[in-house]
């Protein structure tokens, strides 16, 4: 078992499916063979209930046949006149004889028609019979209805044969005196000839008509006839089978047979079949054959296929094994060529699309860092230049203050506190606090400049006013908004800064009421400032600040604090972003 564990994945793949494929396989043939010979038995006892069906229904013809002609010869009138009379040589005598003769040559099945009258000692036969064992089968020769005797012996013109016979009792049509009885006698020999084939689904098979007793009154065996059934199958007692027809293995030594019977309710008689067991070993023995050689098929080519499939799957799989295990991290990744609409396939494509993307991130990484360090550089520049300025503008600021030019010493103080906010000693990051004092003196420097054109107003949450944030975000964003949303305005507009703080963390947004931006424009500013930061575009008038601030966010924070930006003609535009919460200032920010 380690051993296969340990193996190739082809290998286990090979075991495992042929495991698969061959267990239920073989679990199949088993079960349709044992569902087939099943089948194949109950067919035959079916079969061989409808065979004694339809020998049933013959049986019951002539039984039916037989009552009827005893009916007519119990109303006959010479019949009657002979039975009335004392004399045994009447004139009816030969004229019965004549009638019986003619039913007897008609009726195949019938052997004898005798007449017993009480006025007579002797009784009028058909045929010359010399010795009968009637009157050993019959208790009461006072017989007042009908019945079925059992079988007896008789010695007639035929020789002695065995037969039974149907009575019915003769009752005067004058005053319904009891006058005798009428007999008639079954040919067996005849009657057998029904039993010969009895075609039970096989070709082979026994067929007997048990009477009351067990005693076998007919079949296709002669040398069962007048034997008990209890003495040929011991321990199978016909008064056993309950049901009106039915089936059972009977197992006697080495004498193995299924039984079919049939009860024929209103004479007492059972018709029973007999199947021998070695007819369905023949038929098992096809069925295993065939089943076999199915199943072994199959086999075989299930296991050809599934060698020939895992083969195909796993080759592309150890050459992607072999390139993954000698990769140079200093080197592209390989390529492997290789074309498939299937899952394989698709892993392939996937292996060669992580390789290209893994090539496109180590060039932008790369570029990213350039840009990261130009714009460093450019931050260190705009913090020298405003140092000079921020000193000269200190000295007009004071020499204006002397002079009482209070609005030219207003503007120099916010420009120069503007300045030195871009200084800010150097640091990238500074509390919201200053960022919003910051916005604070542009927009004075900016009131100055452009009088009674808007309005600024601050939204600030208290508890962010200490929090440290990334330094010039706010005031381009106020400065896109006085430049592209107010100077095309006709009547004085607003300008609204809020920063609260949420779950994501610190949403900073800036509002204006101006002219705002049609659909396609908007669409257009949407789709510059999306594109990568290394990817050289043309950017649109009015949005390189946009772009500029979108890139130090990314930078800085990382996707998810890019610009978010909504416009509408004539209605306005809002600007917003969301940055990380940091509790302290002096930790790297940088992403």
């Amino acid at each position: 078992m380690r051993r296969l564990i340990s193996s190739s994945l082809q290998v286990k793949l090979t075991v495992l499916i042929l495991l698969s494929t061959t267990i239920p396989l073989f679990l199949l043939g088993t079960f349709s063979f044992f569902t087939s010979a099943r089948i194949s038995e109950e067919k035959t006892k079916q079969s061989g209930l409808d065979a004694i069906s339809r020998i049933q229904a013959n049986v019951r013809f002539i039984t039916q046949n037989v009552e009827d002609i005893s009916i007519f010869l119990t109303g006959d009138k010479d019949v009657q006149q002979y039975m009335s009379d004392f004399d045994f040589d009447s004139p009816e005598r030969e004229r019965i004889l004549t009638l019986t003769t003619n039913l007897i040559q008609s009726k195949a099945y019938i052997s004898n028609i005798s007449i017993y009258s009480k006025n007579k000692t002797m009784p009028l036969h058909t045929q010359n019979v010399y010795a009968s064992d009637l009157s050993k089968v019959i208790e009461d020769w006072n017989i007042s209805g009908k019945k079925w005797t059992t079988l007896y012996l008789a010695n007639s013109t035929n020789g002695p044969e065995y037969t039974f016979s149907f009575l019915r009792a003769v009752k005067s049509t004058n005053n319904f005196e009891p006058l005798g009885f009428i007999s008639i006698s079954i040919n067996v020999q005849e009657l057998s000839g029904y039993f010969d084939k009895p075609n039970f689904g096989v070709g082979e098979g026994d067929l007997v008509l048990l009477g009351p007793e067990g005693t076998i009154l007919s079949g296709n065996r002669q040398n069962w006839i007048s034997r008990q059934w209890e003495a040929l199958f011991p321990g199978s007692e016909p008064a056993t089978w309950g049901k009106t027809h039915g089936t059972f293995t009977y197992v006697g030594g080495d004498n193995k047979q299924t039984v079919l019977y049939q009860h024929i309710p209103d004479l007492n008689w059972t018709l029973v079949g007999l199947v021998p067991y070695e007819l369905y070993t023949e038929e098992y023995r096809y069925i295993w054959l065939l089943t076999g050689s199915i199943v072994s098929l199959a086999i075989l080519l299930t296991f050809g296929l599934n060698l020939f499939f895992i083969r195909h799957v796993t080759k592309p799989l150890k050459v992607l094994r072999r390139l993954l295990v000698r990769i140079d991290p200093n080197e592209p990744i390989p390529l492997y060529q290789f074309e498939s609409p299937d899952e394989i396939g698709q892993l392939v494509g996937s292996y060669n699309q992580l390789g290209e993307h893994i090539k496109k991130l180590k060039d932008r990484l790369i570029k990213m860092e350039s840009r990261k360090k130009e714009a460093d550089i450019r931050a260190l520049q705009s913090q020298i230049n405003p140092h000079f300025l921020y000193n000269t503008l200190s000295s007009i600021h004071w020499i204006a203050l002397i002079s009482n030019e209070n609005r030219i010493a207003e503007m120099v103080g916010a420009l120069s506190d503007f300045f030195r906010f871009s200084l800010n000693k150097g640091n990238d990051y500074c509390p919201v606090r200053q960022e919003i004092m910051h916005v604070k003196n542009y927009s004075v420097i900016q009131a100055i400049r452009f009088p009674n054109r808007f309005d600024l107003e601050f939204d600030i949450d208290h508890r962010i006013e200490d929090l440290p944030m990334l330094k010039l975000l706010l005031q381009p964003l106020v400065e896109n908004a006085m430049i592209h949303g107010m100077q095309s305005k006709k009547r004085k507009g607003t300008i609204y800064v809020s920063a609260v703080k949420e779950d994501r963390g610190i949403r900073f947004s800036v509002m204006d009421n101006g002219v705002g931006m049609p659909q396609p424009a908007l669409d257009k500013l949407i789709a510059t400032m999306q594109q990568p930061m290394d990817q050289e575009t043309s950017v649109p008038f009015g949005s390189y600040g946009l772009r500029n601030v979108n890139e130090r966010l990314q930078l800085h924070y990382g996707p998810s604090a890019e610009l978010t930006i909504e416009s509408q003609e004539e209605m306005g535009t809002q600007v917003s972003f969301i940055i990380p919460v940091k509790e302290n200032r002096h930790e790297n920010n940088d992403r």
